[in-house]
């Protein structure tokens, strides 16, 4: 188990505190901090406060995801999914939110708008080298095995 220290930011007493919505789940909710009504317009992004900074260990990352009724009800979506949170930032989370639906979207004060996974990141050495080793996929890249 990994202890994650999450911060309140000031201003944002209001707002729940994150959680997961039921025992299964794998992320916890963010809920948005912006003071007043904001429109997302189709085919445009904003980016929306949470009001909340985490802390975590070295050996984690924060992935902020889509929620799936906001993006099957709406067309909303984050843009850069999954937006990663490093282990050293310590800063306000916030949410590129992107409106690929038909309608104008309207984030409101405590809406839950995207959702926070938390993921090991394994140690990594990389190593120059002059050749890789062979595979029956070899260089076939997006697309290369058909439909």
């Amino acid at each position: 188990m990994f202890n994650v220290k999450i911060r309140q930011l000031s201003g944002n007493e209001d707002l729940p505190f994150l959680k997961q919505m039921s025992a299964g789940s794998s992320g916890f909710d963010l809920y948005a901090a912006v003071q007043e009504s904001l429109i997302i317009l189709p085919g445009k992004w904003k980016l929306i406060p949470t009001g909340v900074a985490i802390a975590m260990p070295q050996g984690l990352e924060a992935q902020v995801r889509p929620r799936s009724g906001l993006a099957l009800k709406h067309g909303i979506t984050v843009l850069n999914t999954p937006g990663t949170i490093d282990a050293d930032y310590r800063g306000e989370i916030g949410v590129i939110l992107l409106n690929l639906g038909e309608e104008a979207y309207t984030v409101e004060r405590g809406h839950r708008i995207a959702q926070l996974v938390f993921q090991q990141v394994p140690p990594v050495q990389l190593e120059w080298t002059d050749e890789l080793d062979q595979t029956l996929r070899g260089t076939g890249g997006f697309g290369h095995t058909g439909k």
